[in-house]
């Protein structure tokens, strides 16, 4: 005890002592000198005076790293759900353009029904027009942004299989069977979607555009 207040007597009128950490260090110097022991415990000492400095360089850091983090976490979460958006009722109307040169308006119904994983899809297609109608089925899976799967054209008993890819609202697929192929693009914003397809067989193409119930 003595030893200690002949110290801060001592160091009070060579340098003011506000921090335990710079005290401890004024003391090492003065009586320990550069023994190993005196080294060591210096150099604890002015860490320790350094402390909040670091912390908070440490956890501005912390801050950023943290929210790459999340930015990218929420990019691969989207990237990884490419039929987001989907499930649901959807309705509205379009344009088919047949063999011959007609076109005819068409009114449209389709259901999308997104599994729990946010990877499978299953999808009806229904349109009508005074004198034409399809009904499509399909169920597709993703593996990334590549999808594939198989279809049905119900009121011709036609069936065929599908890839092509899926994600940022946009759905870009070839449909083949035996003796035809299409090609079909779906793009989604929000409650809106567009639907194009073209083909070489009796319907040319056919253009819609669809609401969300």
């Amino acid at each position: 005890m003595l030893l200690c207040r002949s110290a801060l007597q001592a160091t009070r009128g060579r340098q003011p002592v506000s921090e335990g950490g710079q005290l401890f260090v004024i003391l090492n110097r003065t009586y320990f000198g550069d023994t190993k022991l005196g080294t060591a415990s210096s150099s604890r000492a002015t860490r320790f005076t350094l402390n909040g400095e670091t912390m908070n360089r440490q956890l501005i850091r912390a801050a950023g790293i943290a929210a790459v983090l999340m930015l990218t976490a929420s990019a691969g979460h989207a990237q990884s759900r490419p039929f987001a958006g989907l499930d649901g009722a959807w309705s509205g109307n379009g344009t088919i353009s047949l063999s011959d040169g007609s076109s005819e308006r068409i009114r449209c119904r389709a259901s999308y029904k997104v599994d729990g994983t946010g990877l499978g899809l299953k999808q009806t297609l229904r349109c009508a027009s005074d004198s034409y109608k399809f009904d499509l089925s399909s169920e597709v899976r993703s593996q990334g942004e590549q999808i594939s799967g198989n279809w049905t054209e119900v009121t011709r008993n036609i069936v065929g299989n599908l890839q092509g890819t899926a994600g940022g609202g946009k759905v870009d697929v070839v449909v083949e069977a035996p003796g035809f192929t299409a090609s079909l693009l779906m793009r989604t914003n929000g409650n809106r979607q567009s639907v194009q397809i073209n083909s070489k067989g009796d319907i040319r193409s056919v253009t819609i555009t669809m609401v969300k119930s």
